[in-house]
């Protein structure tokens, strides 16, 4: 373990920086939109789809920025320990490796959150924002469980067939910031979208919001696992990403790599 730490904390403190940020980002646009005592929730007080896709965009070029940024690049910019744990999984990833990646995962979405209760503990901590937190909606625990499977199925399917497709390798982290722009926009009502347990925490810890908490660890964790395993034992085998692993080359491998 110290080995491994002391060889790759770069890319682990990146993944901190990588959730940190999305967090950050996460914040500031809910504050943008939603509180009530800045102009774009009163110009679209009475549109909750409207102000839900001016976030799911925002959110969505967040990720895509940080998935191809130089640093993003260098991490593989998995940013949720249930991608983390599907890679390590397929065997992508060490045990090792993991482990950090999870732990500073965890560790930089709370420091992004922490830093506006913080600075903007008024904005952030209201009715509005409330830390956005994830908590099941009107659907209660069972439907956001499902719903939190279904939607960590599609993404995670979604980047294991981009990425291990030659033609589409190069926009892998396009297509999962448009799912996530889409999925935001439809679907965070019904569990406040999350398909990421340290995001989730990131979230809970400072607000102390903790409401049926173990959905957003179990439904993201199942999700992903179920889609590498579908891929792993139904889907196409042989890739040009499986390749480029192989070959030794890694810098070289698509946005999703490690």
């Amino acid at each position: 373990m110290i080995k491994a730490f002391k060889k790759n904390w770069p890319v682990y403190f990146i993944e901190a920086w990588g959730l940190g940020t999305f967090m950050i980002s996460a914040v500031l646009f809910t504050i943008i939109v939603e509180h009530p005592d800045l102009p774009v929730r009163q110009s679209f007080d009475g549109s909750p789809m409207l102000r839900r896709l001016f976030i799911g965009v925002a959110m969505g070029l967040t990720a895509i920025g940080i998935i191809y940024s130089p640093w993003g690049k260098k991490s593989g910019a998995h940013l949720n320990p249930a991608v983390t744990l599907s890679f390590m999984r397929l065997k992508k990833i060490s045990n090792q490796d993991a482990f950090f990646y999870i732990m500073f995962q965890f560790i930089g979405g709370y420091l992004g959150v922490l830093l506006f209760k913080v600075l903007l503990y008024s904005y952030t901590s209201s009715t509005w924002v409330n830390y956005v937190v994830t908590i099941p909606g009107p659907l209660g625990w069972f439907g956001a469980m499902l719903l939190e499977a279904l939607l960590a199925f599609t993404l995670f399917m979604t980047i294991l067939f981009a990425s291990n497709n030659q033609k589409f390798a190069s926009l892998t982290g396009v297509f999962a910031g448009i799912w996530l722009a889409i999925f935001i926009t439809f679907e965070a009502p019904f569990s406040g979208m999350s398909i990421n347990p340290a995001r989730t925490v990131a979230s809970a810890l400072p607000a102390n919001i903790w409401t049926h908490v173990w959905i957003y660890f179990a439904s993201p964790v199942a999700g992903m696992l179920l889609a590498a395993e579908v891929y792993k034992n139904f889907c196409h085998k042989s890739s040009a990403v499986l390749k480029c692993h192989m070959s030794g080359n890694k810098h070289n491998c698509n946005t999703y790599k490690d």
